[in-house]
């Protein structure tokens, strides 16, 4: 049976309902203009944004699959975890989406009451630089430091004030990843680490913890990725052979909150036709 869908295709993409800078629809025309026919919305533990996705992404004869990148925690290692094609409505993991999201505004305050004794930034400066359905996260205090004129960029702010060495740094509530997988799973939703083999704090995930999570119904790894180091990607790529797994490429597009650029890296159709049948909770949007 021929696809229903055509390449290239993105998996990863954030819209200003997470930590992007732009509308789901303005993130889907991008992904368009740069050649990419399937794209996935996969802002971080939250999927408001997917109607409107879906509406651009059908308007521009572009394959939409819904997704989400949820927020997990190994050790000291922050992992996220792409969900993709789960029933947004499953009650387990909607009440762990909304505590992470509660969590995470309540631990933005807190940063930002600690920056504030220091320089010239107050919690309505921060909700300035967000939308009415976006969870305010790190990337928004980013922006109100840029635009109080503090910092240059997103970047200078994360190397220098966010950075956890300069002593603002809070914790916040996630889940362990095998918690993560099985909720999405159990959701009828296919799980993909995200970025699994970055270097410095975050690194990559043991592999006796890997295959835990494999056990538990993992279904893949987003190998193809700006921030995998080439030793860990060598890695993945025999653990996913070895487990017959998904690999995906994508681009972690935020808009002008970071450099990626839709379409710099991409999943093979035979990658995107294996989660299409793998996930049962929503179906994709073929236009």
């Amino acid at each position: 049976m021929a696809n229903l869908f055509a390449g290239p295709a993105d998996l990863h993409l954030h819209s200003n309902h997470s930590d992007g800078t732009e509308s789901p629809a303005e993130v889907v025309r991008q992904a368009h203009a740069h050649g990419v026919r399937t794209v996935a919305l996969t802002d971080h533990d939250r999927t408001t944004g997917w109607a409107e996705a879906g509406d651009a992404a059908a308007a521009l004869g572009v394959t939409f699959i819904p997704g989400m990148e949820l927020s997990a925690k190994h050790e000291w290692r922050s992992v996220h975890v792409l969900g993709y094609l789960f029933d947004p409505l499953d009650e387990a993991l909607r009440a762990e989406t909304d505590r992470i999201r509660d969590d995470r505004v309540g631990r933005a305050e807190r940063i930002v009451r600690s920056i504030g004794r220091d320089y010239d930034l107050l919690w309505e400066h921060v909700l300035e630089q967000t939308t009415l359905d976006a969870t305010v996260g790190r990337p928004h205090i980013a922006d109100a430091l840029v635009a109080r004129g503090i910092v240059r960029d997103r970047t200078e702010a994360f190397d220098g004030i966010l950075h956890p060495r300069e002593g603002y740094y809070e914790p916040h509530y996630a889940p362990d990843p095998l918690t993560a997988v099985r909720l999405i799973t159990e959701a009828g939703g296919v799980a993909i680490i995200a970025h699994p083999a970055t270097s410095g704090r975050d690194r990559m995930m043991p592999v006796p913890f890997i295959e835990k999570l494999i056990a538990a119904g993992l279904g893949g790894f987003e190998i193809d990725h700006r921030e995998n180091t080439a030793a860990g990607k060598r890695t993945l790529r025999e653990i996913a052979a070895a487990h017959d797994l998904i690999v995906t490429g994508s681009s972690d597009y935020h808009g002008t909150g970071k450099p990626n650029r839709p379409g710099e890296n991409t999943t093979s159709e035979e990658m995107v036709a294996r989660l299409i049948a793998r996930g049962t909770g929503t179906p994709p949007r073929y236009p």
